[in-house]
């Protein structure tokens, strides 16, 4: 096992933040179980910051934790992966539709911007930096509404979809309809076409659903209409 020896600032935090990213990039595995020493021995630090992380991880509702015993990686249902994307359907069209009129050329840039570095990240296949992009061109586009509450809400959300977002794309070969995609959802932003760009987002954000559902069903062996999804 390879030693992730930190350094002694904001323990919990940066270990939060690692073990964050193994969940999602899918090195933790979903339902895998984290043991509070093992995971010590192999940030080389104490109990205690370990147990703080796995309990802000567990706030975050990636992980389930046990007092005493450490954690286990959070496995959703079907029908809770497809209520997850249900969620964040609501309010991303929602904070969009809100967003497009305000929309000044300085947020247009920043969107661009993230959405070259987004393509850049696919063209290198850079899994890592797709769910964190990804999130972040989102919230670009809807910077202009000012629902901080709203994207508080957004950003719980965006933690779980982001493993099956990257998933979508690696898996199913997705890249470039996310790609031309995204790029129309700037398109339609700029030119202030609302109704055009939230009906865009709605079947981006569905379709993603619809394909995750059946890639999931189907590696779990289950009929996805049997689990209410």
């Amino acid at each position: 096992m390879t030693n992730r020896a930190l350094t002694r600032q904001s323990l919990p935090d940066v270990i939060a933040r690692d073990v964050r990213e193994r969940i999602l990039s899918g090195e933790l595995s979903e339902g895998e179980t984290i043991r509070q020493d093992a995971l010590a021995e192999d940030y080389a630090v104490s109990r205690m910051p370990v147990r703080e992380a796995l309990k802000r991880l567990d706030a975050e509702g990636l992980v389930q934790f046990y007092v005493n015993r450490g954690a286990v990686v959070t496995k959703h249902s079907l029908a809770e992966i497809g209520e997850i994307f249900d969620v964040r359907l609501l309010l991303e069209v929602d904070l969009f539709r809100r967003s497009i009129p305000d929309m000044t050329e300085t947020h247009v840039a920043q969107c661009a911007q993230l959405l070259d570095e987004l393509d850049a990240s696919y063209d290198a296949d850079d899994v890592g930096r797709w769910g964190m992009l990804n999130s972040r061109f989102h919230q670009a586009l809807y910077a202009a509404a000012e629902r901080p509450l709203t994207n508080d809400l957004l950003h719980r959300v965006n933690l779980q979809c982001d493993r099956y977002v990257r998933m979508h794309l690696s898996v199913l070969n997705q890249k470039n309809t996310a790609k031309q995609e995204h790029r129309d959802l700037l398109k339609f932003s700029r030119a202030g076409k609302v109704d055009a760009a939230c009906d865009l987002l709605t079947r981006h954000i569905t379709e993603t659903k619809r394909h995750l559902l059946d890639l999931i069903a189907a590696k779990r062996g289950h009929n996805k209409k049997e689990v209410g999804a």
